[in-house]
């Protein structure tokens, strides 16, 4: 099933054809309002000021990942007892005018940088709506379509990613300065504007959801289930009183392994730009670039991915691809291990003293104050025993991560979803998203703790170590992690 193809072909199991294939396109609908949903909430993820200083940077991504930590759970239990078009209104309520606050930090005189931080944390806060978005997907879906839509929703969120970088690349044409509407005081230059596009898309994203969005509930065989007070034009569905207990410990295990694939792949995208530095000797301003372009095609090559996963889980199931996507990642990581006697060129610091070293590990060139130093730098004392990695390895490790970490990301939250059934799922959803939150915000400090201190043997040792761990879990749960109806012997496996 493509992104934008409706179901339309399902068997009508449930009054007359007229007005269970209006319920079906109207479903669709529905779905495929969750996914620009979803698109938006990655696209806001990456307007990020990249001019802020490299600390407090790091403090403006946490702050993204907090907010959205601490909203999913209370979005999730909101969208549990009330309709879900209310949480989702409110949260992209926030989102736009926190893309708003945002466009005018400049204005205070002082505290810019608190008021940038507060305004990220809203846009975080605003993203907590994935939880709800994903348990509508999974209480629309039968266990047949749930993976096909569970894969377009992560295609449609790789596609945000993608587009959000692009599109702050295509706005930088205004520049720092920008254009000044001095009737509002507003300034659009290359840093607001992306947040204002973000805060249109927020707009037509609501009227959507008003207009749009309906409330469907299927069981696992893509029944309709409605409201005892049904009416065609505002239809509420509702989950039933189902029988059976959910399995905890598949629950607890599921949460355990999407925190290690978020975690990884947050390491992954933070450590690139250092490690590039360090190991190619590119500049800042190269190592930005060029990895830009290996994240934008690994954002491609995912989509592909989820395109492939949606046939291959239909013919082996969800938990062989799991298992497949984190040996992929495993390898990647052991490739990216330094081997051989060739070492990384070296970064020396100006000695204030007049004393220079006696020895170079590699030429470095003539000393010039308006170049960019690069190189791996003196003061991390493992660039001068720890071999260099080479780009090829680096390439490798990328092409491996990018088939591994989509596979691993849209299989893991796919079996959660079966693994709960058909009761609401917007608490679970929104736990696990909480913990894909604070494996992002972990991540960074991770990169900054272990690569920068110990090197990147050790980092990568740690991560295949933290792989190989989640890869003896799943094995051990592997019977366990298995459909709602599936455990209680209602759909054969």
């Amino acid at each position: 099933m493509s992104l934008m193809e409706s179901d339309e072909n399902t068997p009508l199991l449930r009054g007359d054809i007229t007005s269970n294939g209006n319920a079906d396109r109207s479903r669709w609908r529905s779905i495929r309002v969750m996914y620009f949903t979803m698109f938006l909430s990655s696209v806001g993820k990456k307007n990020i000021d990249e001019s802020a200083d490299a600390s407090f940077l790091g403090w403006v991504v946490a702050a993204y990942s907090l907010g959205q930590m601490v909203a999913s759970p209370l979005f999730g239990l909101w969208s549990n007892h009330r309709p879900r078009r209310e949480p989702l209104v409110c949260s992209i309520f926030i989102n736009v005018s926190a893309n708003i606050y945002y466009a005018y930090v400049y204005l205070p005189p002082s505290y810019n940088k608190i008021h940038m931080l507060l305004a990220r944390t809203l846009v975080g806060i605003g993203a907590g709506n994935v939880a709800v978005v994903r348990s509508y997907v999974a209480g629309a879906t039968s266990l047949k379509e749930r993976t096909s839509a569970m894969a377009n929703l992560s295609a449609c969120q790789a596609l945000g990613f993608i587009l959000g970088p692009a599109l702050q690349a295509v706005l930088s044409f205004t520049g720092e300065t920008g254009i000044s509407v001095n009737v509002i005081q507003l300034q659009v230059n290359m840093y607001t504007a992306p947040a204002l596009l973000a805060a249109c898309f927020g707009v037509i994203n609501i009227l959507l959801v008003i207009l749009v969005l309906r409330e469907h509930f299927v069981d696992d065989h893509g029944k309709l289930i409605h409201a005892i007070n049904y009416t065609p034009e505002e239809r509420v569905d509702v989950a039933p009183e189902v029988e059976g207990d959910i399995d905890q410990i598949a629950v607890f295990t599921s949460n355990v392994l999407f925190f290690v694939i978020l975690f990884i792949f947050a390491v992954f995208e933070t450590i690139s730009t250092p490690l590039s530095m360090d190991m190619f000797a590119w500049t800042r301003k190269e190592a930005v670039f060029y990895n830009g372009i290996i994240l934008a095609a690994i954002g491609f090559e995912s989509i592909l991915v989820f395109l492939v996963v949606k046939v291959v889980s239909a013919r082996i199931g969800d938990r062989p691809l799991l298992l497949g996507g984190l040996i992929l990642i495993f390898a990647g990581f052991f490739i990216l291990l330094p081997w051989g006697n060739q070492y990384p060129k070296i970064q020396w610091a100006d000695i204030q003293n007049n004393t220079m070293p006696t020895t170079q590990l590699a030429p470095t060139p003539p000393s010039n104050t308006s170049l960019e130093p690069t190189g791996c730098p003196s003061e991390q004392t493992w660039c001068l025993f720890t071999p260099v990695i080479h780009l090829a390895q680096y390439i490798t490790s990328d092409i491996l991560i990018g088939v591994g970490y989509p596979t691993c990301n849209v299989m893991s939250y796919t079996l959660y979803s079966k693994i709960l059934g058909p009761k609401p799922q917007g608490v679970y959803m929104g736990w696990l998203t909480a913990s894909g939150s604070g494996a992002r915000t972990l991540g960074p400090v991770f990169v900054s703790h272990v690569y920068t201190i110990l090197g990147p043997r050790w980092a990568f040792s740690v991560i295949c170590g933290i792989v190989l761990a989640a890869v003896v879990l799943l094995s051990a749960m592997y019977k366990r992690l298995i459909a709602f109806s599936v455990r209680h012997g209602r759909v054969n496996e």
